[in-house]
């Protein structure tokens, strides 16, 4: 049993934080891309231009959203920052497969996929923090 006023552990307080964080740099990162896209090699960053990268970090920022946002809802049962995930998830895979026909509509797709994953992030941090082990919760 656990009691009353339980932390949540070390992982779920920083996977959220971590994971918002790289998916608004994510969102940054393909809103900016094709303006930047010259600089990056003269920067010594071109490696972010790559598409197999691209593809690593989508995979890596789904399977860690989705691992967080379990995690959370263990803790407060609420399932509102799965209706951010989904889509977001859904727009940067949507993203992957066009990205060699329209590389602006990449651009936007991804952009806004990895938006609604911060914000689903956002969203799990907030419940977590409002949630409050009581006899009503079942934990």
């Amino acid at each position: 049993m656990h009691s009353p006023m339980q932390r949540p552990s070390l992982f779920a307080r920083c996977a959220d934080r971590v994971a918002a964080t790289a998916s608004f740099l994510c969102a940054v990162h393909c809103a900016l891309l094709p303006l930047v896209l010259a600089l990056l090699p003269a920067l010594g960053l071109g490696f972010l231009a790559n598409h197999q990268f691209e593809h690593g970090f989508i995979a890596f920022a789904s399977v860690l959203a989705l691992t967080s946002l379990i995690v959370g809802y263990r803790r407060h049962q609420c399932f509102r920052a799965f209706w951010f995930l989904g889509p977001g998830i859904a727009l940067l895979f949507a993203g992957i497969i066009v990205e060699y026909d329209s590389m602006a509509l990449h651009a936007v797709l991804v952009a806004m996929g990895g938006s609604l994953i911060a914000l689903a992030h956002l969203t799990n941090m907030r419940l977590a923090h409002r949630h409050v082990h009581d006899a009503a919760c079942g934990h």
